[in-house]
């Protein structure tokens, strides 16, 4: 069996734009539409609280630029179910009609201000960090198939 070489992230270089004027820019942007969809943020919230109780918000461990794991925030749209094991329930099951609208809507997606306003996300960000994800996802799911 050949060994497979593990690629590390090269840190990615900042040139003025991306070192003076995107990350205000983003934190501006994201304390704007916090500032602006609270009221929304508040309700989706006191929806997810009496449809799929508490916690309200789902939290994810996700590598972020240079690799770099940060903790994302969503409102939860599955509820908890287990089956006699203990094991979680697949996700097609635990998925509410709740939880479709939310996702269909973005709704779920607020709480990632949050992230943005934290530095972890960007409103636009490198795409090529979704697709390592995906593809480390792939890769978990079939070893532990």
């Amino acid at each position: 069996m050949r060994k497979k070489l593990v690629r590390h992230p090269v840190p990615h270089r900042k040139g003025f734009y991306e070192k003076y004027i995107k990350r205000p820019q983003d934190f501006c942007c994201a304390l704007l539409a916090i500032i602006v969809l609270l009221p929304v943020m508040l309700v989706t919230a006191l929806l997810v609280r009496i449809w799929l109780g508490s916690p309200v918000l789902f939290k994810q461990e996700r590598p972020g630029l240079n690799g770099k794991i940060f903790t994302l925030y969503k409102f939860r749209t599955m509820t908890d179910q287990k089956d006699v094991q203990g094991n979680l329930l697949p996700d097609e099951v635990r998925l509410t009609s709740f939880g479709k609208k939310l996702r269909t809507t973005s709704l779920d997606e607020l709480p990632e201000l949050i992230n943005m306003l934290k530095g972890d996300m960007a409103v636009v960000g490198d795409s090529r960090i979704i697709e390592t994800t995906k593809r480390n996802l792939d890769v978990m799911r079939f070893l532990a198939a």
